[in-house]
């Protein structure tokens, strides 16, 4: 297995195995990122065609330089995965023998300090995956009223003290705005109480993945992204998600199970009357977690879940 750039990509072999790969097939790896998952990919084809999409353009000229041997059969995009069905119809691909989706936040990102990502470097405040998107982190701590800060720090973040941080917050960018990772850093561990800063993780860590989320739009894109899947993948192709939270994961799970619901008929119908049929089959039902190994090569993939359905 390819395991350069840094460190294998979280459950390889597993999304490999899932994606039961043709070598004449198409694929589409929707977050290319390191270009790891896609590499054992296109590995694997022959006269195959690999659609990868990442709305970084730091990752996809990485990626041409990683791919570059198997590049006859690689098409890059750089695209959000939700505009999926967009990218595949100009591309004129009907449907595809299978999909890819790895959720995380790739390393690149979060270690490249003047991303603005990190709570532990400072930065500008930033934290967009797409350079070229008009929300930054500085916009929203300094522009969003508090019941929205509270609101995205509770949701996203599931931070129990998101009022006090939000009210912080407010107060400080009456002052002057807030510009910079650190100084948002020590503001949310200056709102904390003592006994929450003696936690093991770093106060400010759920607040960031909390503020990098919305100004992603990260949950928003799944539901859009996993029906344009469902509808451009070929009867028995196989689509696999890998996600990193619950919220992610508790989309995609009901997405799932959705798409695999028939007849939503009520029980006391003698016959089924909505003509509602199955779309996906869940090949998973409960989600594939790291194994020990993977786990003491890579501690971030210690909450990645990986859950597969293939189309009806």
């Amino acid at each position: 297995m390819d395991t350069d750039y840094g460190h294998k990509p979280v459950l390889l072999e597993e999304c490999i195995e899932a994606l039961q790969i043709k070598p004449d097939g198409v694929y589409v790896d929707g977050t290319l990122g390191r270009a790891g998952h896609s590499s054992e990919i296109v590995r694997r084809l022959t006269t195959g065609r690999l659609i990868a999409l990442d709305r970084d353009e730091t990752a996809l000229a990485a990626a041409r330089e990683r791919l570059a041997e198997h590049m006859d059969r690689v098409t890059l995009v750089h695209s959000n995965f939700s505009r999926l069905g967009t990218v595949l119809d100009e591309l004129g691909v009907a449907a595809a023998d299978g999909m890819l989706f790895d959720l995380g936040v790739s390393s690149p990102q979060l270690d490249d300090a003047s991303r603005g990502f990190s709570y532990k470097q400072d930065a500008p405040l930033d934290m967009r995956m797409d350079a070229t998107a008009p929300l930054t982190a500085r916009e929203l701590v300094n522009a969003y009223p508090y019941e929205e800060l509270r609101r995205i720090l509770f949701e996203y973040g599931e931070e129990r003290f998101a009022p006090q941080i939000a009210k912080a917050i407010c107060t400080a960018r009456e002052a002057k705005p807030i510009e910079t990772t650190l100084e948002l850093a020590e503001l949310i561990r200056g709102a904390m109480p003592a006994k929450a800063l003696r936690e093991k993780q770093h106060p400010a860590k759920r607040s960031f993945q909390a503020i990098r989320i919305a100004v992603n739009d990260e949950l928003g894109e799944l539901t859009p992204m996993l029906d344009a899947a469902e509808a451009h993948l070929k009867p028995g192709g196989r689509l696999a998600v890998i996600t990193f939270h619950s919220l992610e994961d508790r989309i995609v799970k009901q997405k799932l199970k959705e798409l695999a619901t028939g007849c939503i008929c009520p029980p006391e119908f003698p016959v089924c009357v909505c003509g509602r049929t199955p779309r996906m089959k869940l090949i998973t039902r409960k989600p594939i977690v790291s194994g020990e190994t993977e786990l003491n090569e890579n501690p971030r993939a210690r909450s990645a879940k990986l859950r597969v359905a293939e189309k009806c």
